[in-house]
């Protein structure tokens, strides 16, 4: 069971580092329409991000997509580190892969048509992954505190 755990892990973890690589690989002009299709999926559901933040929208979508995609990173990361290290000891272990993909991803952007590397991508990416961890622990203190009563 906990070989099938390693492997689910593993390969939930290099697969989302895989979506973040090829996300990251499209062109300017690919992702701007990507945020483009989101904010008109949102105005259908009533999230008029236009109308509150004007032209700002794609922008602010495009670093809540940031956030997200390494928060899930780091969810992931503590899942994969949690299986050989006690978790309370993993957490700056996470930040700094968190952080080192971010690094590597702003990189990679560089060679790509349109992109652009950015510092302010790799905080909101680590910010992103602390936030994994925030939540990651809330969880773990829940779940004691509830096992304890």
């Amino acid at each position: 069971m906990k070989n099938k755990r390693k492997i689910i892990y593993w390969g939930l973890l290099i697969g989302w580092m895989t979506v973040i690589f090829i996300m990251s690989n499209q062109p300017a002009v690919v992702s701007d329409k990507q945020s483009t299709t989101t904010i008109m999926l949102l105005s259908k559901m009533g999230i008029h991000m236009s109308s509150i933040f004007g032209e700002l929208s794609n922008f602010i979508i495009r670093k809540i997509s940031h956030f997200l995609e390494y928060m899930i990173l780091g969810i992931l990361t503590l899942n994969v580190l949690g299986l050989y290290y006690n978790k309370s000891k993993i957490k700056f272990i996470v930040l700094l892969v968190v952080f080192a993909y971010a690094c590597s991803d702003e990189f990679h952007q560089l060679f790509i048509p349109g992109r652009e590397g950015a510092i302010r991508d790799v905080i909101i990416d680590t910010l992103g992954g602390a936030t994994s961890i925030f939540i990651m622990d809330l969880k773990h203190k829940s779940i004691r505190k509830k096992n304890s009563i």
